[in-house]
């Protein structure tokens, strides 16, 4: 994948998180609804596996679950993502350190009660109460946090050399339509010559003493005591 198709990926995304914040009562409600279904009320929102768990077992009404589907949903999104950034280069000690950083926070089972999205992102001041921002501030600001972290990477990762970023996936070797091994001269990024390369084709004759070129080198016969 190629850096402008990750860009356009997360461009999509962040479309999709737009609306989801737009619903972020309906998101505290569904979870206040799960919580009191699983009798679970004095422990904060912890994971995403938490959310996940609530929506199989504990929610009881197509808003509810239609909305907590949406947040899973972008988070795996965004766990697809990571893969897709190792895909574009090797990274740098910067870019790789971010990338870990968003790979730990979309896991299922990491604590995420104590991220707190900051300024510019108001999602924790949107929530009504102190009780509101212990139980709900971690997983409200998981989704500004992972993007505001891979816009960083983006940023760092468009100032490498374009020969980083390009991927070199070429054979050593290839066998053409008559299964001879052919070994490519030159490529270009990983674009290979589409012409017959210019290479050696070995051959038994190529290592055989006695084959025709050895006769061709020969001199020309001459008669005994004569001239040609």
């Amino acid at each position: 994948m190629t850096m402008n198709e990750v860009k356009e990926s997360l461009r999509n995304i962040e479309q999709k998180c737009k609306l989801f914040q737009q619903q972020q009562f309906t998101f505290i409600t569904a979870l206040e609804h799960c919580r009191e279904n699983a009798h679970d009320k004095i422990r904060p929102i912890s994971s995403i596996g938490q959310v996940q768990n609530y929506m199989e077992h504990h929610c009881n009404n197509s808003t509810d679950r239609r909305i907590l589907l949406m947040f899973l949903e972008i988070c795996s999104d965004l766990n697809k993502l990571c893969q897709h950034f190792e895909a574009v280069h090797t990274g740098t000690p910067i870019t790789n350190n971010l990338l870990e950083k968003c790979k730990t926070f979309v896991s299922h089972s990491n604590d995420l009660s104590n991220i707190r999205a900051k300024y510019p992102h108001d999602v924790v001041n949107h929530l009504s109460c102190d009780e509101a921002k212990n139980h709900y501030g971690g997983v409200v600001s998981l989704i500004p946090v992972v993007l505001d972290l891979m816009k960083e990477w983006i940023a760092h990762s468009e100032k490498l050399p374009r020969k980083v970023l390009q991927q070199v996936s070429e054979p050593q070797a290839y066998y053409n339509a008559t299964g001879t091994v052919t070994y490519p001269c030159q490529s270009t990024g990983t674009k290979l010559w589409s012409k017959k390369p210019k290479c050696s084709q070995f051959t038994k004759d190529s290592f055989n003493p006695r084959g025709k070129d050895k006769e061709l080198s020969k001199p020309p016969w001459r008669p005994p005591g004569g001239k040609l």
